[in-house]
């Protein structure tokens, strides 16, 4: 058995591996923060919180040392964040974390030429620059090619440049980004083959982020929608080549879909322990309430979403870093444990009852949290269409 082989059966049956509980002990303490419930109702992002997790070295965590990262293999970037979810009452502070470690930064790290791996990645691992990854339309949705955002190429005496004029949708960390990943197609006609991604820094003209947008859950995540106004960039700006925008995306989309949901799987087991510390507390008719069976058998659906949801982030990663095909595999992660957060944080108010549904007691704050988890890195509808196309094969 190979050593990455003998990690990840350690990752899978050690539920308190030292990796995770490590980052969890870490983040239960230096990520506390007693103001938690009123920049949540405020949508307000934590800088201070996103720069202590970046001096810890979750941002570096899947990060090539020659980039400045620290060189972890796949299973123990999971474990750390899986230790955040646990640890870091802040959903949306790990939320945003996940999708710079997870999709930004491995686009860069992949696609990147030289120049750009040394521009961005350091600062990106060390917390000084935040990034956002820009592909959603609001009017193309679940159709990703069908994009209108648009660049147009123009010859010079400086050299090659492209003006791109959109708008994009959804963008988590917009109104906090320094730089920008944007996909944008020659020719809507030629679908995915006319796409490409630039580099796009905050502050190029006629780039503009609309304000932060108020959501159900994640609030402390920044999101919103970005303008670009034939906004001008070099060929220095091009991501991979012109017409690998598609490639890129894909790439980027069978990691993150399912490695993003890593620290919600923590989440996951924090509610869990945190529901049956309550059902052991709590008494009605002279009996803890998880004596009664309608209880138990939550706490016992908790921990069965909880596990399966853990086995298949696992068994995707473990088949992503062998390098062999793992699409299907992170589509059944994705609906699993986006699902599952769903179901269990119904569960969780239910057994907590009205301290559940007041804000109070943060319980219904963890369902406003996970609802979006079927939405983001694709829907679950987009997710079985994945699988069943693979099982069409």
């Amino acid at each position: 058995m190979t050593d990455l082989a003998e990690l990840a059966v350690a990752a899978i049956t050690d539920l308190h591996h030292p990796v995770k509980m490590e980052t969890a002990e870490w983040a239960a303490k230096d990520l506390h923060d007693p103001a938690l419930g009123e920049r949540d109702l405020a949508c307000e992002f934590w800088a201070e919180g996103w720069q202590r997790a970046a001096d810890r070295g979750l941002l570096a965590a899947w990060v090539d040392p020659a980039h400045g990262g620290g060189g972890h293999d796949v299973i123990t970037s999971l474990l750390m964040y899986e230790g955040l979810g646990y640890g870091c009452a802040d959903t949306g502070l790990a939320f945003a974390l996940s999708t710079q470690t997870w999709t930004m930064q491995p686009v860069i790290e992949q696609f990147g030429s030289d120049d750009q791996k040394a521009r961005y990645l350091p600062r990106l691992v060390d917390g000084t620059v935040k990034g956002a990854f820009c592909i959603t339309e609001a009017e193309s949705g679940s159709d990703t090619f069908a994009m209108a955002t648009r660049f147009e190429e123009q010859a010079g005496d400086g050299g090659t440049r492209y003006v791109l004029s959109g708008s994009k949708a959804y963008v988590t960390m917009g109104p906090e980004a320094d730089v920008f990943i944007v996909f944008a197609t020659k020719d809507q006609s030629m679908g995915k083959w006319g796409v490409s991604a630039f580099l796009v820094d905050a502050g190029t003209p006629g780039l503009e982020p609309g304000p932060n947008r108020p959501k159900m859950g994640l609030r402390t995540t920044p999101f919103c929608d970005v303008h670009f106004n034939d906004v001008e960039v070099g060929a220095d700006a091009v991501l991979g080549s012109i017409g690998s925008g598609a490639a890129i995306f894909s790439h980027a989309m069978e990691a993150e879909r399912a490695f993003v949901l890593a620290a919600q799987i923590g989440a996951m087991e924090r509610q869990l322990d945190q529901t049956v510390h309550y059902s052991r507390e709590r008494q009605q008719f002279g009996n803890p309430i998880g004596d009664f069976q309608a209880v138990s058998h939550r706490l016992a659906n908790m921990k069965l979403r909880h596990d399966n949801s853990r086995l298949q982030l696992y068994r995707s990663a473990m088949l992503f870093a062998l390098g062999k095909p793992s699409m299907e595999a992170a589509a059944l992660a994705k609906i699993q444990a986006s699902e599952s957060a769903v179901d269990s944080s119904m569960d969780a108010l239910l057994t907590h009852g009205a301290r559940g549904y007041i804000s109070e007691y943060d319980i219904e704050r963890d369902l406003r949290n996970v609802a979006g988890g079927v939405v983001y890195g694709g829907t679950s509808d987009v997710q079985r269409n994945i699988v069943a196309r693979m099982l069409r094969r």
